[in-house]
């Protein structure tokens, strides 16, 4: 089935996100002070640049680790089933960790993954995601910190896509379909 048509109107500009998770950096900063080593676990594969930028600002020592998951396949409706398709490499047991997710839309994904993360009793268990959008929201979640409240707009950039396009965008933008 082709792809209809679409462009991408700029919603949040790489400078914008940049200060953003500027900010962000000194608060998880703050609140993880005194820790030994943070697991920053990124939720694949949309959160792989925002990951990157995070970490690269945080003056903690971290650990890197990688989860990923699949609830969209290649359309733009969440399917609300969680697949763990990777899992963490390493043990998280007694550890303080922060997840990284690029987007909390239905609240399905970050839900499962909490879930199965507290099931191996970390020390401490934080989120962060760039984007929220509550309108969508079916289960009770909510990332400790968020880059950006957004409007239910289906986005791409800055790491998220739409079937594999629109990865490597600087900015966050809007999918705006087109007539043929």
């Amino acid at each position: 089935m082709a792809q209809k048509p679409y462009v991408v109107d700029k919603m949040i500009s790489a400078k914008a996100i940049a200060a953003r998770i500027e900010e962000l950096a000194r608060e998880i900063e703050r609140a993880f002070a005194g820790t030994d080593k943070l697991v920053v676990v990124g939720l694949l594969r949309g959160s792989f640049v925002f990951i990157a930028d995070l970490v690269r600002e945080l003056n903690l020592p971290v650990e890197v680790d990688f989860l990923e998951t699949s609830s969209y396949g290649s359309g733009m409706e969440s399917s609300r089933e969680v697949r763990i398709l990777k899992d963490i490499r390493g043990e998280i047991e007694g550890r303080d960790v922060l997840v990284v997710e690029d987007i909390v839309d239905t609240g399905h994904t970050l839900n499962h993954v909490l879930h199965l993360l507290e099931s191996r009793h970390p020390k401490r268990l934080e989120t962060i995601a760039l984007l929220d959008k509550p309108s969508r929201r079916e289960v009770d979640v909510k990332a400790t910190w968020t880059g950006f409240e957004i409007p239910d707009e289906f986005v791409v950039g800055y790491g998220i896509d739409f079937a594999q396009n629109n990865r490597n965008l600087g900015h966050i933008g809007k999918v705006r379909f087109t007539e043929e």
